[in-house]
């Protein structure tokens, strides 16, 4: 199990993306994925407002009915830690306290639940003075409405500034970040952004910890096509580097008796400051091998060819 920075949230080290519920996943495909994830110990679940906004014809907040319903026919929301996100919707962009005030509401009421676990700030909002921000995610904890606050897509400096912010104020601080980061996109976390969550006690849930499914070890040169609305993103990490790196996948994946997937995600579950990397799957068959992932333990070599190979 992993604990999320210094709360009080134990979890599976792996956070159950729910980007692609209501999207490539049916209602029916979703619940059947969540039934798995529950039966094998998983119980970090994210998503956000704004999915699937993106999809013609949606609203956004798909997700969030989804998985409020499957929690209200399993009559398990106590069992499940959800994390959710503001900032991004169009008809709620940024992070003002009026916005803040009218998303947590909303997605409470999709969600068919009093409180969220973890509420995100989806991005940070420079038309938002930051102080605004920080303290009306703070008033969200003092309601009750969520148990803990995070960030996703924070630069060092401005995740710095937001934690000073919240101490100054007396109001809850950050306990969680959500960065870009994965075998193939590793400098806009590691450094100071790394180092600063690593000093804070910040549990760290990377987001694409997959790389749009490229360290899946579905795009190769001559491979067959991919059937994905991510192909196109996940193709473009198709050179030199994605080619070594996807070699010493191969060698590693085959010394487990396990899949490229799995090791990919055991890679970056034991990077500095990182709780739980968060992987989608929009089928029951996809969800075994991030489960691996959860549980498959590297050597210290083969962290090391993986990270000299990326």
């Amino acid at each position: 199990m992993a604990r999320i920075g210094t709360t009080d949230l134990d979890v599976l080290p792996l956070n159950l993306g729910g980007n692609v519920f209501g999207w490539t996943a049916d209602e029916q495909a979703s619940f059947a994925v969540l039934d798995a994830f529950a039966a094998e110990g998983g119980s970090f679940v994210d998503t956000a407002d704004v999915y699937s906004q993106w999809v013609p014809g949606h609203e956004g907040g798909e997700s969030e009915e989804v998985l409020g319903r499957w929690m209200a026919s399993r009559q398990n929301r106590p069992d499940v830690v959800v994390a959710t996100k503001v900032g991004k919707h169009a008809d709620l962009l940024g992070t003002s306290r009026p916005v803040v005030r009218a998303a947590i509401d909303a997605s409470l009421k999709r969600l068919g639940t009093d409180y969220v676990d973890l509420y995100y700030a989806h991005a940070d909002d420079p038309s938002t003075p930051l102080e605004e921000t920080v303290a009306a995610l703070g008033e969200v904890v003092a309601e009750g409405k969520a148990r803990y606050v995070g960030a996703s897509n924070f630069t060092a400096d401005r995740l710095a500034e937001a934690l000073r912010i919240a101490d100054e104020l007396g109001v809850a601080r950050f306990v969680a970040l959500q960065p870009h980061y994965n075998l193939v996109h590793r400098a806009e976390y590691e450094g100071p952004l790394q180092e600063l969550a690593v000093r804070e006690g910040i549990g760290v849930l990377p987001y694409s910890s997959l790389a749009s499914g490229f360290l899946t070890g579905k795009y190769r040169d001559g491979g067959p096509a991919v059937d994905s609305p991510r192909a196109g993103g996940a193709s473009r990490y198709l050179d030199d580097r994605g080619r070594r790196v996807l070699a010493v996948l191969d060698e590693v994946a085959a010394a487990h008796g396990t899949s490229v997937t799995a090791v990919s995600l055991a890679w970056l579950r034991v990077q500095p400051g990182v709780a739980a990397p968060i992987a989608s799957a929009r089928s029951v068959e996809q969800l075994p091998d991030l489960l691996a992932g959860a549980r498959l333990v590297l050597a210290d070599d083969e962290l090391d060819a993986l990270a000299a190979a990326s």
